[in-house]
Parts: C-alpha cells; structure tokens; sequence
C-alpha cells in the first residue's frame, strides 16, 4: 500500500492534519481536526523511516494498546487509533497549556508550590495504577495541568499494563526510559512495580526543591547502575531550610528497595496533602549520605531489588488502602465507638500496609455563630483531635500509619464524602446510629454516604442493635 504524506491538509482516516506541533526523537505531533469532534485534538505519528530506532515502533504499539483503555482527568482522552499496515497513528485529546518541563527555569521552586504540584501528580499516578498501568516514565515533560488543575500524565509509550503483553519486555534487555528519573529496579529488568513511578516522583520533587537531580546527570549505564547501592546526598544538605516534613516524603520516595518506598500512591498523595500528621523517622533530620560501609554491603551482597515474579498491580494496591473512620464524638456514641474500633481491628488485620485516617465532623449551624471553645473554656476542635487519638491508641498502629481529622461543615455527609473523594479514600466505616425522627425525615449520615461514596463503604451497628454481627457493607 502506497505511504500516505503526512503534510498540513492531507487527510488521514478523516482528520485532517493542520501545522506540526512538536517533533520528538521517537514520534511527531501534529493538530487535526475532524468535523464530529469538536475538541482540540493532536495526532501522534511515530517515527519508521530508514535508520530509527527499533524501540520506537515498539514503545508506539504499546502506546496504541495502553491509551484506549484509560479514562478520567488524569489522562488525554484517546479518539481513534491507526494500524501500521497503512499509517500508524493515535489521535488524542490536546491539553491546553505547556508541560511541567516550562518550570525549570524557575528551580528551585517554592516548598509549598512543590508539594502541591506533587502531591496533584502523586493523585494522578494512583489512578493510573487502579486502571493497571505503570507509567514508568515520570519527568517533568511527561506532566501537564489541566485548566481545572488536575495533573494529566502524557507519553505512555514506554508503559507496563498489567492485563497485555508487555513489548518492550519481550523484545529489548536494556531497560528504556529517561535515566535520571529511572528507579533502580528497573536496570534490573523488573516494569511491574508500580512504586517505580513513585521513586521517579521522589527525583522529580528532590529536583523541583532543590534545582538539583539527586542523581546527577549520567546518561550512561553504568553510572545509572550505582543507584542499586548508592543513595543521594539528603535535601538539607543541599538547603539547611529544606523542611524537616519534606525531607522525609523525598527520602522516602528514593528508597532503593521498593518495600521501604510508600506502599501506593494514594498513600503518599494522602502525605502531601497533610503534612503537618507526616511521621518524622531518621531520614528527616539527615545531612550525609548513607556511610560507605552500607553501601559497600548493599554492593557485595547483590540482592537489593532483585527480579521477583510477576505482581499482581491491582493486588498490590488493594493491600494498601486508606481507611476512613468517621466517628461521631456526641454524647452516647461509646457502645457504637467500640463497635467502629472492633471493625477498623479486623480491617487492618487483614491489610498491614493500610492507612487508618479517623474522621470526626463538628457541625457547624446554618444561622448561629459558632464558638470555638465549649463551656469550659477548651478549643472544641483540638479537644476532638485528642479524643481520636485517644479512640485509636487500643489499634496500637504506627505513627506513619495513622492521622486524624476534624471537619467543620454544615452537612456532616458531604463534608465526609468530600474528604474521601479528595484523599482518594478507599474504603469508609461510618456509624449507623439509632432511629429517631429527624433522621427518619431528614435521612441519615452513613445512608447518605453509603448511598453516594465512589469507594467501599462499611455501615456497622453497635452489638446491642444488630440482629447479626457488628456491620453491614453498602
């Protein structure tokens, strides 16, 4: 079959091509129109002319499989895909706006911008990984901002799906990807890890708050290679400001063994977005790198992220939850309370990497003025904050593991559906309280977030008022 020309006004398949947009080592960009779309949209052509390299065609097949499947904000919406056997070619939704790549020239940015950016990308990362896809090439041209500021991941050629073939594993041993962002499993050959993308987080953030890669610039094999035993100098050694809470989250994010990094991307999405409740250990407060007798034995020993079989992503995630508790303080609430503890127990039992946040909502009125402190002269909200630690401290968690939080709102159940919608919360256990007539006429709480929550939602009962067990699943 004849090529077809790629030039402004030909048409391909019915989208007609207007000026190139971007010309890229392994594909070119392109803005077409088609007449029923009325969207701004790009085509993606790839690279196949005498002398390319091989792992263009390849990363684009793999483009053409992933893109199709994914849907939501955090990605370009794909319209139509083209078959090698006449042009190859994938027409996408086109984001308004530059790439994070514009910022460099403003590094180091702001601690606060760049957790906000972060902790939005880190939002953007969990979604993908619940649809089953591993990025695996997390940089700062990778990543743009949608009007409504959500972040949108882009280039998915170099992508593991964890339901289809994954070609580059198949075909190519050298592991392909933008060096300095690489996690170090990865030069070992393992693409099935979805905290890969989070340690390439870790180097874009360390990179945004310092105007330093952590890893250098090396292009080369060998010297990516030392990251398997070799970790970088700590942000405060870089800037003795660098915040004590920020440190924690980079450092974090660089483990060289994924176990060590956090368990999913909700979960360090969840960090950002609070980092006053981040637990400090001993990576917050360091200035030096880790002392050469360490690295000497990570090196001799060689078994530091070693290949493992294949993981099951949406296992992985499931194992690492976050788990809302919304636990109502009020009078009469203690046999309920207890109910909640006796469920949040065999939760977490059963999901040790999981993340418990207590949520506790203090009504405000529709037309009185609040006041903060209660009869005897105490703040009512650190009062509450107290009183949920106090409810958790029998579960016996880690610091890292727990955070609590008072919400003030007008509308308990929308203030606990917009907590778990913004925290990506995955599963809530809410209280079902007894009947009364306003709650007959008005609707409960828990059926209202049972009845419009996107995630799992328990309702338990205390023992007393169950006619079987202690909960109920909506």
């Amino acid at each position: 079959m004849a090529k077809l020309s790629i030039e402004p006004g030909a048409v391909i398949d019915g989208f007609t091509i207007a000026e190139r947009v971007h010309s890229g080592g392994m594909a070119t960009l392109w803005s077409v129109t088609r007449p029923d779309i009325l969207a701004p949209l790009l085509m993606k052509i790839p690279r196949v002319s005498e002398g390319e390299d091989p792992a263009a065609i390849v990363s684009f097949e793999m483009e053409q499989m992933i893109m199709p499947r994914l849907s939501g904000p955090h990605v370009p919406a794909c319209y139509a895909t083209g078959d090698f056997a006449c042009q190859a070619y994938v027409v996408m939704e086109r984001i308004p706006g530059k790439t994070l790549y514009s910022r460099l020239g403003d590094l180091p940015l702001g601690y606060e911008e760049a957790r906000v950016i972060a902790g939005k990308i880190a939002a953007a990362l969990a979604d993908l990984h619940r649809q089953n896809v591993i990025h695996h090439d997390v940089k700062p041209s990778s990543i743009m901002f949608r009007p409504s500021g959500e972040a949108v991941l882009i280039d998915f050629g170099l992508s593991h799906h964890n339901q289809l073939p994954d070609l580059l594993q198949e075909e190519f041993r050298l592991p392909y990807g933008t060096a300095p962002y690489m996690a170090p499993e990865r030069l070992l050959g393992v693409r099935d890890d979805p905290r890969s993308d989070l340690f390439s987080l870790g180097v874009l953030l360390y990179f945004f708050t310092t105007g330093v890669r952590p890893f250098g610039e090396s292009e080369t094999l060998r010297g990516m290679r030392r990251r398997l035993w070799r970790d970088p100098y700590p942000p405060r050694k870089l800037r003795a400001d660098y915040p004590l809470w920020l440190q924690e989250v980079v450092l974090r994010c660089l483990e060289i063994e994924p176990a060590w990094r956090y368990p999913t991307a909700s979960q360090l999405a969840f960090e950002l977005a609070h980092p006053g409740q981040i637990k400090l250990t001993g990576r917050a407060e360091r200035v030096n790198r880790d002392p050469i007798t360490t690295v000497w034995r990570r090196r001799l020993n060689g078994n530091v992220t070693q290949p493992r079989d294949k993981s099951d992503v949406a296992a992985q995630l499931a194992a690492g939850p976050i788990v809302a508790i919304a636990l109502d303080l009020t009078e009469g609430s203690a046999a309920l309370n207890e109910a909640l503890r006796v469920t949040a127990e065999r939760i977490l039992a059963t999901l040790p990497a999981a993340r418990l946040a207590c949520v506790n909502v203090l009504k405000l009125g529709r037309v009185t003025i609040d006041r903060t402190l209660d009869e005897e002269g105490h703040n009512k909200h650190v009062d509450r904050l107290v009183t949920l630690r106090h409810w958790a401290s029998p579960l016996k968690l880690d610091e890292s593991r727990l955070t609590v939080h008072v919400l003030e709102a007008i509308d308990p159940a929308a203030a606990i559906l917009e907590f778990a919608e913004a925290n990506h919360v995955d599963h809530i256990v809410i209280g079902a309280r007894q009947h009364s007539l306003s709650r007959t006429l008005l609707g409960s709480v828990s059926a209202k977030v049972a009845a419009e929550a996107a995630c799992t939602v328990t309702v338990v009962r205390p023992a007393r008022l169950a006619s079987s067990g202690v909960q109920e699943s909506a």
